[in-house]
């Protein structure tokens, strides 16, 4: 499980991490893209935001549970900023749909950061700001900037789903093509061998 850490180094010189909270969708493509990204250590799929103690995908997929299918991103801030996973983030999802990404309809799909710490929470207003009068879409973002909650890990068959599951034909006509747009669109930002 990832605990989230902030800083730069520790006593022992050994590189500290970062973690990032994000919603944009379903966890399955957002995990893919984090995975090929420079700089980012580990990705986990799970659910955030929601009244339901350790809720399963039923229940979040039930739209009861207020819980928003989301991603832990744990990077190295010296390779990839926050700023750098944001960039990603907003590339690769419809940041002006509420509560549906393509046919993916409901709050679990909610585009939301969940931000840790004040750092975090005034880069994600920044860069929403930034993008709102760049006037990228034809509508305002509308994600969310709300505090980390309690993160619960997915079921382990969510886990590295596209990496598992690449002929799925979700991962095929869905998953597929958002890791292709991150590759062409952030091809400076893939890690090296992906």
């Amino acid at each position: 499980m990832l605990e989230p850490r902030v800083g730069c180094r520790n006593l022992e010189g050994m590189t500290k991490t970062e973690t990032a909270t994000l919603g944009g969708g379903c966890f399955w493509c957002l995990e893919a893209v984090y995975q090929q990204m420079e700089g980012v250590i580990a990705v986990e799929s799970g659910y955030m935001g929601g009244t339901t103690a350790n809720p399963t995908y039923q229940q979040v997929c039930s739209g009861t549970t207020g819980h928003i299918e989301v991603v832990r991103v744990e990077f190295d801030p010296a390779i990839a900023s926050f700023r750098d996973v944001l960039d990603v983030f907003f590339g690769i999802h419809d940041p002006t749909s509420r509560d549906r990404q393509g046919e993916d309809a409901g709050v679990q799909y909610r585009s939301v950061i969940f931000y840790h710490g004040d750092e975090q929470r005034g880069a994600a207003l920044a860069a929403i700001q930034e993008l709102n009068q760049a006037r990228i879409w034809p509508a305002p973002i509308v994600t969310e900037v709300r505090a980390a909650e309690v993160f619960y890990r997915a079921e382990d068959y969510h886990q590295n789903y596209f990496q598992t599951h690449p002929n799925q034909p979700y991962c095929a006509m869905v998953v597929g093509p958002k890791v292709g747009k991150f590759r062409k669109k952030f091809a400076a930002k893939l890690r090296k061998g992906a």
